[in-house]
């Protein structure tokens, strides 16, 4: 196993240059990025008494069409840490099946309601709230430190080990100096390109546009998907409102901003006819959010003193909502296996290669899963104008539990043990 960093990495202007630094700070883990697996990595570092900096670029966590989904897996860890109740007690929808209508059916592509869980359901919970919960849990104890506008640029190398970043914000450049630098910071990772990662891709045949709806108090709680002809819409419970993806083939977007709203509006009402007078809501494709589906990993997610987790690591497909699930996992086996060595002052290459062992297996198994659902499930709705007819294996109640279980925990649950 190779202890370098990639060829010309420490050479590279963009890793050790020269700035006025406004102060220099130390730590024992610098987390970069404030999303679900950088913030409650840095909770179980912290309550254990270990110096962590969070770093956000953000000055606050709300975005637009961020995933809202917390699997059970996840509030099993929450319960872990006695903090399930709580998280509950904030305003959120219960998801207890994923099921997609046509036209002649409804197909259930998971069933929650029968696993043996305290949380046989998918929590709907508006990720600002979660991550707010996080770090306020995370700030009651003296060893977290959270920096909210810390855009970071750089990278510090020395003899052979990343030491640390440097950042702007709050009136100039900062440097963080640590044992461990983690990249949490999402699937457009800066650490990724900074370290010079390799990444295994994929280009699943579909992007989304998502929007957001009023949601009326008959409606259904959770959510629900719908297949037309040529058309896939999932509609996801944010309260008040329906968080709305309109799935089109990969490449479509530029070809439907060519035919205009009124056309995109008109397609969503053939869909679901309910939307009628609530599709008026749209003004303007500024109202509109595009995603780019991909999925994709690294080969290695580590560089001496660098560990990626969460999509830095590995973007996961939006199929059933598991990045999130995922991130998280990621978190929690970092801090079990991290926590130690970060103690003992010293983090090896085979401890962060020891993270990568127990969440690759894992990760390919659902990123497998998710490409057959869009190539089996998605790609036949949105090339053809043909009544989608289901496949068998969805008709198989024995099958029906196997995706069940795989969406809601994954391949091998994560559990705190530190």
């Amino acid at each position: 196993m190779t202890t370098d960093l990639p060829q010309n990495l420490s050479s590279d202007p963009n890793i050790n240059p020269v700035h006025d630094i406004v102060d220099v700070q130390t730590t024992d883990c610098c987390i970069v990025g404030g999303g679900p697996a950088g913030a409650v990595l840095a909770l179980l570092l912290a309550r254990q008494g270990i110096s962590v900096m969070l770093l956000e670029a953000h000055k606050d966590f709300d975005r637009d069409f961020r995933g809202d989904t917390i699997h059970p897996s996840v509030m099993e860890i929450m319960e872990e840490l006695g903090l399930s109740d709580r998280l509950l007690e904030l305003p959120h929808a219960k998801m207890r099946q994923i099921r997609f209508k046509t036209p002649e059916d409804t197909i259930t592509l998971a069933d929650f309601s029968h696993l043996k869980t305290r949380y046989p359901y998918i929590t709907m919970l508006p990720q600002v709230k979660f991550l707010e919960f996080i770090t306020q849990e995370a700030q009651k104890y003296p060893s977290f430190h959270l920096v909210m506008g810390a855009n970071v640029q750089e990278l510090i190398a020395e003899n052979g080990v990343i030491q640390g970043v440097r950042y702007r914000g709050g009136g100039g450049w900062h440097e963080v100096r640590a044992i461990l630098t983690v990249g949490a910071d999402g699937r457009h990772s800066r650490l990724r390109h900074l370290g010079e990662f390799e990444s295994i891709e994929t280009s699943p045949p579909m992007d989304i546009l998502w929007f957001r709806l009023p949601r009326q108090p008959e409606d259904p709680e959770g959510g629900m998907g719908r297949f037309g002809q040529g058309k896939i819409i999932a509609m996801l419970d944010r309260g008040d409102e329906w968080q709305v993806a309109y799935v089109i083939p990969k490449g479509g977007y530029q070809k439907l901003r060519a035919e205009g709203l009124e056309e995109l509006k008109k397609s969503v009402v053939e869909v679901v006819p309910e939307f009628q007078q609530r599709i008026q809501n749209l003004h303007d494709w500024s109202q509109i959010a595009f995603l780019s589906v991909e999925s994709s990993r690294v080969k290695r997610w580590y560089h001496p003193g660098l560990l990626l987790i969460g999509d830095a690591a590995h973007i996961m497909s939006p199929v059933g909502g598991v990045g999130i699930n995922y991130a998280i996992q990621d978190a929690v086996v970092a801090a079990n296996v991290l926590s130690k060595p970060l103690k003992n002052g010293q983090v090896q290459l085979s401890d962060l290669a020891k993270v990568q062992r127990q969440r690759e297996l894992p990760t390919r198994i659902i990123q497998a899963f998710q490409t057959f659902i869009q190539k089996r499930v998605f790609a036949p709705v949105l090339t053809s104008n043909n009544t989608f007819v289901p496949p068998a294996f969805l008709r198989l109640p024995i099958l029906r539990d196997l995706p069940a279980r795989l969406i809601a925990f994954g391949v091998f649950p994560s559990h705190v043990k530190t």
